[in-house]
């Protein structure tokens, strides 16, 4: 079956063009300038058409699964609507980044991962998804039972990407342990709890890091996944990833941190939601800085799907990258870093995963994501 998409603004990846895009069997068959005379053709009206967004992190199931403190949701049904979230922001390929092992006071994250991959498993297996899930395993290197936890999840064949992280009061996003204390009291811990929990994590992190990082890395050296270090703040941090073969530094924190990092031949992962909020919420170094300095190579939706396409045109603000180059940001720089050479980009021969964007008060709005070619939002 062909499928013509005209009167569309396509963003090529270093191009934009106004033409029509035909696909046949999930792929893109042609792209052709101007408008297509092919009967039954979709009008697009002159909007957008990027491709598909490719999330390498996103704590969306977290959220669907505890959508108020206390309160968890039936498994299954977090899982579908955590789908849906991601498919109407315009990701088709997502990286569902699991918790492995937990450190603070949110027991239950092993369990939301534990069950999670079931749900992707059983999911799948019936072709209920909308989007293509894969695995982000975040590993919390000072969490008690994370690398029994990881031996488990290790070989699993939608496994993507892995990222070594330590939430330790006192440590990278948390390094500022006043406003942590204040963000636990907020949350609704007692302030004796808080003391007592933050000791016990400094300690446990001081035991068990160093060990359950080096158990991490053997493991994960069996495997085909992509490896990422987590909220880096210092350049001995960025030296000490790349000693251990580590490419990637996802959310580094601070300026110091991305700049070691690109001086070392790292790849890097900022926040969509620090540059759709204008900065970070834990007071950490703002995106627009890290893009204006060059030091970003790839946005992740973190903890808000909507925002990764929001931030990559935000990204192409008067006097800043291409739009053709920020669009690659949530598109061709994540697929490469994970290995998927068949989407990313439009061009002949790739998936057909596609998102028609109309622009309202210079905000993106998501109009039709096709996946391989059939509409899912």
């Amino acid at each position: 079956m062909l499928i013509t998409l005209t009167n569309a603004t396509i963003v090529l990846p270093d191009d934009i063009v106004r033409g029509s895009l035909l696909i046949a069997g999930g792929d893109i068959a042609e792209i052709q300038p101007g408008r297509s005379a092919a009967p039954g053709g979709i009008d697009l009206e002159g909007d957008f058409l990027i491709p598909g967004a490719i999330d390498l992190h996103t704590d969306n199931l977290e959220r669907q699964v505890e959508p108020r403190t206390g309160v968890r949701w039936p498994s299954r049904s977090a899982f579908l609507a955590h789908d849906a979230v991601c498919a109407a922001a315009g990701i088709t390929t997502v990286l569902d980044s699991l918790c492995v092992g937990d450190l603070g006071f949110e027991e239950d994250r092993p369990r939301t991962c534990n069950d999670g991959v079931a749900d992707l498993d059983a999911l799948s297996a019936i072709g209920l998804l909308k989007c293509d899930h894969r695995l982000h395993l975040r590993c919390e290197l000072p969490a008690i039972g994370m690398i029994e936890q990881l031996e488990g999840l290790i070989d699993h064949k939608a496994l993507a990407f892995v990222s070594l992280m330590d939430h330790t009061p006192g440590t990278g996003q948390y390094a500022d342990i006043p406003r942590y204390r204040r963000m636990r009291l907020r949350d609704g811990a007692a302030q004796e709890e808080i003391d007592r929990r933050i000791a016990e994590l400094i300690a446990q992190s001081t035991r068990l890091r160093g060990p359950n990082r080096r158990a991490v890395l053997d493991l994960v050296r069996r495997t085909d996944a992509a490896v990422a270090s987590h909220d880096d703040r210092t350049e001995a941090e960025i030296l000490e990833n790349l000693g251990d073969g580590i490419a990637i530094s996802e959310f580094p924190v601070s300026m110091e941190a991305a700049a070691a990092a690109r001086r070392a031949g790292m790849q890097i992962i900022a926040g969509a939601p620090n540059l759709v909020r204008g900065g970070s919420h834990t007071g950490n170094v703002a995106v627009r800085d890290l893009l204006r300095a060059e030091l970003v190579d790839a946005l992740a939706s973190d903890y808000v799907p909507v925002s990764l396409i929001h931030a990559a045109f935000l990204a192409a603000w008067p006097g800043g990258l291409p739009l053709s180059h920020a669009i690659a940001l949530v598109t061709a720089a994540p697929a490469q870093m994970i290995g998927l050479a068949d989407r990313g980009r439009i061009a002949s021969g790739l998936r057909a995963d596609l998102v028609r964007v109309r622009l309202h008060d210079g905000i993106p709005v998501i109009r039709e994501v096709f996946r391989a070619g059939i509409r899912v939002a």
